[in-house]
């Protein structure tokens, strides 16, 4: 099973200015708590995203015709600012490395989110992306 973390943005990581030398600790407490999962196999990726005005999203009509919307967005807690990728055996070990997360932020609230990723077991076979009722 795979899971995606990923960090909340946050005012700070929309800023974009760069970390200061109180991230320090964290950097290397992210950087060992990532070594981590990669020498117990778990690690497929992970990186810090940019902030939204370095980004766009594309919205469709209901007929499918795309519209580009460029950044930055407004509501930073709705935004993704990284995520680190796992391919874990199930949900409590997806939850055991979750809870060891460090706080990806310094001094300030901020929170983390979990997801599965939709694997090709959860769909009907023939790869027609139709969802299993089964």
């Amino acid at each position: 099973m795979r899971f995606m973390i990923q960090v909340r943005a946050t005012a700070v990581s929309e800023r974009g200015d760069p970390p200061g030398p109180e991230y320090a600790k964290l950097f290397e407490e992210m950087g060992a708590f990532h070594g981590e999962m990669a020498r117990a196999g778990v690690l497929l990726d992970g990186a810090g995203l940019r902030p939204s005005r370095d980004g766009w999203r594309q919205r469709y009509d209901a007929d499918g015709r795309p519209e580009v919307i460029d950044g930055p967005f407004a509501e930073a807690k709705e935004l993704i600012a990284g995520y680190t990728l796992i391919q874990v055996r199930d949900e409590e070990e997806a939850r055991a490395w979750a809870s060891r997360f460090p706080a990806p932020f310094v001094g300030i609230a901020c929170e983390i989110e979990v997801r599965r990723l939709y694997e090709d077991a959860d769909f009907a076979p023939g790869g027609d992306m139709a969802i299993r009722t089964a």
